[in-house]
């Protein structure tokens, strides 16, 4: 489904910022049964070395994730596409073009904390399963950058 004119890319506008929060609010918490618990300013967006980014296809914004790049590692926290465009490649999409970021950073793999319901999905992408603590709730990942 990638098209020529899929980019990622750090928030731009009101518009981009307000997309991002409204699809990691709805599909990250809101999906999950946590209401009025996402903050939109958390102090982790604005930390030095850390990257929120958004997914635009054919001029909307569709995706989000933020990569934190700590000793050349990449770590992918809050991946989500948003619900009427799940399930047409958009994910894989994202996490490709999230990984070409990060070897723009020096990053040699990336890691992250997973869903467990989208475990499948991240194996299906080239992930194995990490041997590191997870956050409560998640199982941790990793794939090796090329």
């Amino acid at each position: 489904m990638e098209a020529v004119n899929d980019i990622l890319c750090s928030p731009r506008n009101h518009d981009d910022w307000s997309a991002y929060h409204t699809i990691r609010r709805k599909v990250l918490f809101e999906n999950r049964g946590e209401f009025g618990v996402y903050i939109e300013n958390h102090p982790d967006e604005f930390e030095s070395g850390h990257h929120p980014l958004v997914l635009v296809h054919t001029d909307a914004t569709i995706g989000v994730i933020r990569v934190d790049v700590e000793d050349r590692v990449a770590w992918f926290r809050r991946v989500a596409i948003r619900e009427d465009q799940q399930g047409r490649g958009h994910g894989r999409c994202l996490l490709r073009l999230a990984e070409a970021f990060a070897r723009r950073q020096g990053c040699h793999e990336v890691r992250s904390n997973v869903a467990a319901d989208a475990v499948g999905f991240y194996e299906r992408c080239g992930y194995a399963h990490d041997i590191a603590e997870a956050e409560p709730g998640s199982v941790p990942m990793r794939k090796a950058l090329a």
